[in-house]
């Protein structure tokens, strides 16, 4: 009968429609993201663009760690998770981090509540102690993923990986799931100590002397020369009447401001790295020292470059930064 017909067509759609999605999950990169909120409104940003990159296919952001040994950081991650509507992305602390202080940017969200007493930002973590540790964590996301698939983009200091590089066991894993480290760390235009170095400097140095694979840096210099706009934030985030990124945004310094785009930066490279947004340094190897000085020594055989930032790259990288944060959830 006619509507046998009519079956089989809608059958041929929903399995051609599965497969297509099969194959934008596969092509996915699976992504680690590394971060200490809370010390600097880039880091919210930069995790709006990994949730704004999932819903466009381009990655499955498969974990958030933790640097800032605050209570308030993994509750912040978890409820932004949340709001974009991935709420079962696992979120792991660190443990005796080197930057417990507190933060309006995380702390001011979380506590918000309507006037009926709901949270005006739901959760899955009530609290921090409900986080798994995050060496552990990264550990078990790596071993479910496939070998040479893994992005990992730390953008805050580098504690948690230089604790699995302590391992034999983990540093093979390293070396087998991940095919980039993506990093915000050091200054490679001027001699001088960058944030996330200077905080963990030993973390620092084990990481740039020991890390098994391919790393990419981008420097102080690099998001220092991009300021997001507060305009944007007023104009492009009001998609949402509560949002949280934005609010982490105003709660950070006194509005207008405009900030640098370090952590996002990172991102950008690390889920795009064939894009043309940056240039390259030659392949070498980076160093740092106890001050959080980072050097840079041109080797052939290294497996360390840094980002280059030229004037005609500039205004689309910035453009690519103000979408992909600002972007609507699905």
């Amino acid at each position: 009968m006619w509507y046998f017909g009519v079956v089989k067509r809608i059958a041929v759609v929903l399995i051609a429609l599965f497969v297509l999605a099969s194959v934008a999950a596969a092509q996915a990169v699976p992504v680690i993201f590394d971060t200490d909120m809370g010390n600097d409104v880039d880091d919210a940003l930069a995790l709006a663009m990994l949730h704004a990159l999932e819903s466009r296919g381009e990655c499955r952001l498969i974990g958030v760690t933790i640097t800032k040994d605050n209570p308030w950081a993994p509750v912040y991650v978890d409820l932004v998770n949340t709001f974009y509507g991935r709420a079962q992305i696992p979120v792991g602390m660190v443990k005796g981090g080197v930057t417990p202080e507190n933060s309006r940017m995380i702390q001011v969200p979380a506590e918000r509540r309507r006037a009926d007493g709901a949270l005006v930002y739901p959760r899955r973590l009530a609290s921090a102690a409900e986080a798994p540790e995050a060496v552990g964590l990264i550990r078990r996301l790596l071993a479910a993923e496939r070998d040479g698939s893994v992005v990992i983009v730390q953008v805050g200091f580098s504690t948690n990986l230089a604790r699995l590089l302590d391992d034999p066991a983990d540093v093979a894993l390293m070396r087998r799931k991940v095919k980039l480290l993506s990093v915000m760390a050091g200054n490679f235009a001027q001699a001088k100590a960058e944030f996330n170095v200077q905080r963990d400097p030993a973390s620092a140095r084990k990481l740039f002397e020991r890390w098994p694979g391919e790393m990419v840096v981008s420097g102080f210099e690099i998001g220092q020369a991009l300021l997001f706009p507060a305009a944007a934030i007023e104009r492009d985030f009001a998609w949402a009447s509560d949002h949280p990124v934005a609010e982490a945004y105003r709660n950070y310094q006194k509005m207008p401001y405009d900030r640098p785009t370090w952590d996002l930066t990172a991102v950008l490279y690390g889920v795009r790295p064939d894009a043309g947004y940056f240039g390259l340094s030659p392949r070498g190897r980076i160093t740092s020292d106890e001050k959080g000085v980072t050097q840079f020594q041109a080797d052939a055989a290294g497996r360390h470059r840094y980002l280059v930032l030229s004037e005609a790259q500039r205004a689309r990288v910035l453009e690519s930064l103000i979408l992909l944060s600002s972007q609507p959830k699905n």
